[in-house]
């Protein structure tokens, strides 16, 4: 192509201009490919509640059957703070892509001015001896020389404009760039809110479990007194020694020592759950006070396959979106290597008599191209360069050991799940073992039959093997919970949530 012919015409400058923009430089972004299993290793489960390899329900805390867990859920969402500020954090990312889509536009300016200026002209005439030459008989030419060098009032409108021309895709990169770190903006708040749905379901479950042990434990305390009582009696019929009252009485203090440590477990529980909703400490208690069973668990969890694991957790989507981000800034560090070419031009109106300036006569303006080359500089250029590679690097790295935490936290969370549901089983089984002795125990006791050593330590261990059984049944509610956090569900609902309303003058305010 014939460069010097094309330029001399407008529509080829033009035309050259576009093929040129055309040009990206720097790496095309690929998707990384996650490798993963075909399928899950702790999958095989005979408890009753088991994972199926189906897609897992984005809504998953409604499986517990638990009007009060859906409405905090909603509540959380709604009103906790660090949400927000995840939130936030999307709309100041959107206003930075904005920001870098404007380097794609000519940037236009208005200036108006007006100044006294002294330019100096007397004395570079006289010291090139101009007044010399005068003839002293022409006093005019002389004064008008001198009006001419006078202070002058100058008045000046004008419009500016420049646009850098994006021949190597500097400006595109850029909002490339911008772009992705948009993405890892929402999979961040993604990530918040998948944390927060089972941080409100993990608290709520303690609370629940904290008012089950109590009860348990009250219902033991219950028959613990009774088992003094009845001992006392005996005591003063002179059908049982001292030593029986005091380790009923030892037993029963024991049982009432381990109350205050669960009651303060759900007083907590309640005031964690008021602040993930936005309120504070004690918010919720009037609410939270009365207790509940422990929601039963589903029958069936569905936990999908480990293929569709990158493609659901937002720390892999964020971990993808970063990588992006670093390959587009390998171009933008790239395209500073090459020369720039820039557009500018000025168009305004200047004069010393401001009632002049809407003549035309005192119009001026200025336009053509600039071409910036680096020549040196010092080595940063390249180092920018090598920098973004290497964080490239870094970020690809990051990827991948993400998806591998990912599917640790998925084996681990099936293997906890699994066996705690077996200990619940066997805890059941032991429980409803250790009742039939314990009611055996009593009623020979009553009969004379054994001694009060047999029913108060078949009491003990009864009372032992509830505690532990409904905390195994805790625990096993909050394994799902955490089962359903490692595979990232429960934000795919929620990707229409309205930004905050920004004021300039002023904060941030949520929007309703």
């Amino acid at each position: 192509m014939n460069v010097t012919r094309v330029m001399r015409s407008r529509p080829g400058l033009l035309a050259l201009s576009l093929l040129l923009a055309g040009c990206a430089v720097g790496p095309d972004y690929q998707p990384p490919q996650a490798q993963t299993p075909g399928s899950w290793r702790d999958l095989a489960s005979q408890a009753a509640s088991k994972p199926q390899s189906s897609a897992i329900n984005p809504s998953w805390w409604r499986s517990f059957n638990d009007p009060q867990l859906n409405s905090l859920v909603d509540r959380a969402i709604a009103g906790n703070l660090s949400l927000q500020q995840a939130v936030l954090r999307i709309a100041g990312a959107r206003e930075q892509l904005s920001q870098a889509r404007g380097g794609l536009f000519p940037a236009i300016n208005g200036n108006v001015s007006a100044r006294r200026q002294q330019l100096g002209a007397k004395g570079m005439l006289e010291s090139s001896g101009a007044y010399d030459q005068l003839d002293e008989n022409a006093p005019e030419l002389r004064s008008s020389l001198d009006s001419l060098t006078q202070p002058i009032n100058l008045y000046q409108g004008s419009f500016d404009a420049s646009w850098e021309l994006d021949l190597w895709g500097k400006v595109r990169r850029q909002v490339e760039t911008a772009n992705a770190q948009q993405q890892e903006s929402i999979e961040s708040r993604n990530d918040a809110l998948v944390s927060l749905e089972a941080e409100v379901a993990r608290a709520y479950l303690q609370l629940r479990g904290a008012q089950s042990i109590t009860r348990t434990l009250q219902t033991q305390i219950d028959v613990a007194q009774q088992t003094l009582e009845l001992t006392q009696s005996q005591q003063r019929n002179g059908l049982a020694p001292q030593l029986d009252v005091e380790n009923a009485r030892a037993q029963l203090s024991s049982l009432r020592a381990q109350l205050p440590q669960y009651q303060a477990q759900a007083r907590q529980a309640m005031n964690g759950l008021a602040v993930l909703t936005g309120k504070p400490p004690g918010a919720l208690d009037s609410e939270l006070m009365a207790g509940k069973t422990l929601p039963a668990l589903p029958p069936a969890v569905p936990v999908g396959i480990p293929s569709t694991l990158a493609r659901r957790r937002p720390d892999i989507r964020q971990a993808e979106a970063n990588l992006h981000a670093a390959t587009a800034n390998i171009g933008v560090s790239v395209a500073q290597l090459f020369p720039s070419l820039s557009l500018t031009g000025q168009l305004g109106v200047r004069n010393t008599d401001a009632s002049y300036l809407d003549n035309w006569s005192s119009h001026f303006y200025s336009y053509g191209p600039a071409l910036s080359i680096p020549i040196f500089q010092g080595g940063r250029l390249v180092s920018s360069v090598k920098l973004a590679r290497a964080q490239q690097a870094s970020s690809a790295l990051n990827y991948r050991q993400t998806v591998l935490t990912a599917l640790q936290d998925v084996e681990n969370a099936l293997v906890s799940y699994r066996t705690d549901q077996e200990r619940v089983t066997q805890m059941d089984e032991t429980v409803s073992a250790l009742q039939n002795s314990f009611d055996l125990a009593s009623d020979s006791y009553r009969k004379g039959l054994s001694t009060f050593l047999d029913a108060l330590d078949a009491q003990r261990q009864l009372a032992q093997a509830k505690q532990q059984a409904e905390q195994a049944r805790m625990q096993s509610s909050l394994d799902l919970v955490a089962l359903y956090k490692a595979l990232g569900g429960g934000w795919e609902n929620y990707q229409n949530v309205a930004l905050p309303q920004f004021n300039v003058f002023g904060p941030a305010t949520p929007a309703s």
